[in-house]
């Protein structure tokens, strides 16, 4: 099948308007798409497994228990508590399983550094965890009062009410309209700058709701806003980016790489990122069209619902 028939075949809209409100929902904490990643990454006894955004630890419990007693782990989140919790929940795998508290941007320098094995299989599973949405004090959920924050790692970078002050009026409208895909980007942040400081995740649902008016949606207007926000604080498609061609590049021959995606930017990025892999024969593509979850998983897990998973082959013997 050609690019252009995938191309076709994806729709970079879809997936946002079908996971509305994902943001504010409880989640299982099943691992998305836990069979379809573990048929794609097909890890063998030897396995050396590398988790770029560990969560809660799913994924790298189900490839451990796939692989075998002798395959290993090793896992990344910048979000500390992700880390804390995630050893907490892996603890009885004992030291089969290396965290370390780093971005996924990082993977190649931590690698390198700690003296890791190459990876035969390598997994990131991006977007928001349940704890990160559950816990108002996060600043991710436009529906729980809290401190508008939003990074996945509280100890980097400034904050989402930071950059509400520090960023000027039209390149804010463009990141919230690009990243968001909000229509009323412009609007939204007139108001916003007239409120400043806008400390609270409350007082930014209210404002993008002041500036929707009693205009009709199927959706709540505040999602964009905050998912732009979000995606800003965080440098979240740059981050893909970096960490895609550090994982490519840190695979063992025929080792796997896989992304699961939920926003139409982080998708787009993936594809690319391993089209150009292939197109200098560094990988063999594995998924002309991202891999969907089933309507049973999607009925058990809301989170699934826009989910998309591609994934590729190292080159080599």
């Amino acid at each position: 099948m050609s690019e252009d028939e995938d191309d076709a075949d994806d729709d970079d809209g879809g997936d946002d308007a079908a996971g509305d409100d994902l943001q504010e929902q409880v989640f299982t904490h099943a691992p998305v798409l836990r069979d379809e990643v573990l048929d794609l990454l097909a890890p063998g006894p030897d396995a050396v497994f590398y988790d770029l955004t560990l969560g809660l630890g799913g994924h790298v419990r189900a490839v451990l228990e796939r692989a075998g007693p002798t395959a290993r782990a090793f896992g990344l989140d910048a979000d500390p508590l992700a880390v804390e919790r995630s050893t907490a929940a892996l603890a009885d795998l004992g030291p089969r399983v290396t965290l370390v508290h780093a971005s996924l941007r990082e993977v190649g320098r931590v690698a390198r550094e700690r003296g890791w094995p190459a990876p035969t299989a390598v997994l990131m599973d991006l977007g928001l965890s349940s704890p990160q949405i559950e816990e108002a004090a996060r600043g991710f959920s436009f529906r729980r009062e809290g401190p508008l924050d939003m990074r996945f790692d509280p100890t980097r970078g400034p904050s989402a009410a930071e950059l509400l002050l520090a960023l000027p009026s039209a390149e804010l409208a463009e990141r919230i309209e690009v990243l968001g895909d909000e229509p009323l980007a412009g609007e939204i942040v007139r108001l916003i700058k007239r409120r400043l400081p806008v400390e609270t995740t409350t007082q930014l649902a209210a404002i993008v709701l002041e500036a929707y008016g009693r205009r009709p949606s199927r959706v709540h207007p505040a999602r964009r806003t905050f998912q732009a926000l979000r995606m800003l604080v965080n440098d979240e498609l740059a981050a893909v980016e970096e960490g895609l061609w550090d994982a490519v590049e840190l695979l063992a021959a025929g080792g796997r790489v896989a992304a699961i995606s939920f926003h139409s930017g982080e998708d787009r990025v993936v594809k690319e990122v391993l089209r150009n892999a292939a197109r200098r024969d560094l990988v063999r593509i594995l998924t002309r069209r991202p891999v969907r979850p089933t309507e049973a998983e999607c009925q058990h897990n809301a989170r699934a619902r826009s989910a998309k998973l591609r994934g590729a082959e190292r080159a080599g013997a």
